[in-house]
């Protein structure tokens, strides 16, 4: 299916910026999400793979899905060199995942419910592909608790969101996760600032939660 998401500059930039970022502290933030994974596994948003190094042998297949052609290019070849026993890079959308009901153990949310056009649709879509009990594992940046800031991401953020691939500041994640019907198991919220032009994005959480 062709989604037609195509954000070619800002892909681009993502891939230049990806690893210095990685080595920043989002490589191991992507090894905590990914630790004590097992089974079917299917990643929302792939981008350009970054997450495919660090999967534990326990998966036995990751589906990943990814609309922008360039980051789903990028994408196709780290999974030559992953060390998961199968990975499947397919051209899809968050809100429409290729996939039969109750068919994975475990969902990956990486850097990617800010930018979904739909979040409640995405999380919809996860909850519906998960077999009864599975997991989602999430990592994404999120709205300030800090007044301040979060008036000011209000402010920039439809400026943000046309140069950022559609990338918002403003969402409230965690609380969107509960309400479409998971229960969160753990989550750790923090500040993550690799460089002062990210302190608008700086708020963090990192966790894990189950199919109601």
């Amino acid at each position: 299916m062709s989604t037609k998401i195509k954000h070619p500059i800002f892909a681009r930039i993502y891939q230049r910026l990806s690893a210095s970022m990685e080595a920043a502290g989002v490589a191991e933030h992507r090894k905590r999400l990914l630790t004590g994974l097992v089974g079917r596994v299917v990643e929302v948003g792939a981008g350009n793979g970054l997450n495919f190094s660090h999967y534990p042998d326990t998966v036995t297949e990751v589906i990943a899905i990814e609309p922008e052609p360039y980051l789903r290019a990028r994408a196709v070849l780290a999974a030559q060199n992953a060390t998961v026993v199968k990975i499947s890079v397919i051209d899809g959308d968050a809100e429409h995942l290729p996939l039969d009901d109750a068919s994975v153990d475990c969902a990956v949310a990486s850097l990617v419910l800010c930018s979904v056009p739909n979040q409640s649709a995405a999380l919809a879509e996860i909850r519906r592909v998960l077999r009864p009990g599975g997991e989602l594992r999430f990592y994404e940046h999120v709205r300030a608790s800090n007044m301040w800031l979060s008036r000011f991401q209000r402010l920039v953020d439809p400026i943000w969101t046309r140069f950022a691939g559609g990338c918002r500041l403003t969402r409230n994640t965690l609380e969107a996760i509960q309400a479409a019907g998971f229960v969160v198991d753990e989550c750790e919220q923090f500040l993550f600032q690799p460089r002062l032009a990210a302190k608008i994005a700086a708020p963090h959480i990192l966790g894990r939660a189950h199919k109601s």
